[in-house]
């Protein structure tokens, strides 16, 4: 019951699964499309197209490829992606999500994905980012990024936090200083 009440300001929350687990690493999605994994069963995936608009593309990952998905955050306009990504992937990104894909140079590339939440107004990447990473991605993706955690000092911030232009779900572990720089980079609280 108590959280059903912290959704009351939420449009819409779908529950769902993809293959019986909690939707999050192997997923990535933005208002155009949502990738999903190849191993989704029939069930799961008719729930999840009839759960969001029309005009929303839905399509699995092929198989062998799904894993890419950790590797990657996006927004509505751009994807930050590791260098490795594979050309498919990066074509699903393109045609499905319709985003550029941007990787950064090797030694920033594992920032990406589990490493990093991303929204067209702000960033939230591993603490251990330096100014200059902080300035080059803040640059090429045309967002602000700030390093942070979230769920008590966790660096993966994909699988602890989700995030879009108007609200962020969080671990229940994620402290209120976490959840004060949360609020500042994605401008959740005017």
């Amino acid at each position: 019951m108590a959280n059903k009440l912290m959704f009351n300001d939420v449009d819409h929350v779908l529950m769902t699964s993809t293959v019986k687990l909690h939707v999050g690493r192997y997923c990535i999605g933005n208002k155009h499309g949502l990738l999903l994994p190849h191993t989704i069963t029939p069930e799961e995936y008719q729930h999840i197209r009839r759960s969001l608009p029309h005009a929303t593309v839905v399509q699995r990952i092929p198989e062998g490829l799904t894993c890419y998905a950790r590797f990657i955050a996006c927004n509505d306009h751009v994807a930050l992606a590791h260098t490795e990504l594979h050309q498919e992937v990066e074509e699903l990104l393109n045609d499905v999500l319709k985003v550029e894909v941007f990787k950064p140079k090797d030694p920033y590339s594992y920032f990406s994905g589990t490493y990093c939440a991303l929204s067209n107004i702000g960033a939230l990447i591993h603490p251990h980012a330096s100014k200059e990473v902080l300035d080059e991605l803040s640059e090429n993706l045309e967002v602000p990024f700030e390093a942070g955690t979230v769920n008590d000092g966790s660096v993966t911030l994909f699988p602890g936090m989700t995030v879009n232009d108007w609200t962020a779900f969080c671990g229940s572990t994620t402290t209120n200083a976490e959840l004060q720089v949360i609020n500042r980079v994605f401008k959740l609280r005017k």
